[in-house]
């Protein structure tokens, strides 16, 4: 069993994945303060991503897993000949995909008003009422795309488990995996690396709230 991820990414993982079941709860409930506030915990998570794609861990880095449609292709073709640990070509536009999705889920409810106009996001301002209430519906209708992404990778690492017989769900617990004989493992980055990404994006983040109060 060798590094394949290292723990700031599967914090990131399993994290992001409760404030999202979190954010679909308290909006079924009405719970919008709670709601905004799981948002912006979100969007800390992804701009802390965002950093630790550039200077986490090597499997992280977005430089050795986002690769162009030539390798996606050729992993298509012949899946058992990449070797590597993290990401496959496949999986990573999955990964980027998802990302994004979030991202704009996230950047349409900073820009969103509700029904009754008693709670906004933080940049509602930047935007005229009416456009504030569109962008909301879409905030709506945009989390069933979210799902949909969701529901596919969810699918993509059953079939690679149950098809494949690659175990994909432990590695992002443990950290740890088997590796096919020769490929590098994960190369970490120092804990210092992440507290400082992990600042700069609480940084940003309150920033952006700061922008306009919660509610009135």
């Amino acid at each position: 069993m060798l590094p394949v991820w290292d723990l700031p990414t599967r914090l990131f993982h399993w994290t992001l994945v409760a404030l999202i079941a979190f954010s679909w709860w308290t909006a079924e409930e009405g719970e919008l303060e709670l709601h905004m506030w799981s948002g912006f915990a979100i969007l800390t998570l992804l701009l802390f991503r965002l950093l630790w794609g550039f200077f986490g861990g090597s499997t992280a880095r977005f430089r050795n897993f986002v690769r162009g449609p030539a390798a996606v292709l050729g992993y298509l073709r012949d899946t058992k000949g990449w070797r590597a640990a993290g990401h496959t070509p496949l999986g990573a536009l999955s990964v980027v995909a998802l990302l994004g999705a979030i991202a704009i889920q996230v950047g349409l409810g900073l820009v969103s008003v509700d029904e009754d106009g008693l709670n906004e996001g933080p940049l509602a301002y930047l935007v005229s009422l009416d456009l504030s209430e569109q962008l909301r519906d879409l905030h709506e209708d945009f989390f069933n795309v979210l799902l949909a992404l969701i529901g596919l990778h969810v699918a993509a690492v059953l079939f690679y488990r149950l098809v494949m017989g690659k175990k994909l769900t432990a590695p992002m617990i443990v950290g740890r995996g088997v590796l096919e004989p020769g490929v590098e493992p994960m190369r970490p980055a120092g804990g210092w690396v992440a507290i400082v990404c992990l600042l700069v994006a609480l940084g940003v983040t309150r920033w952006i709230v700061a922008g306009a109060p919660l509610g009135t």
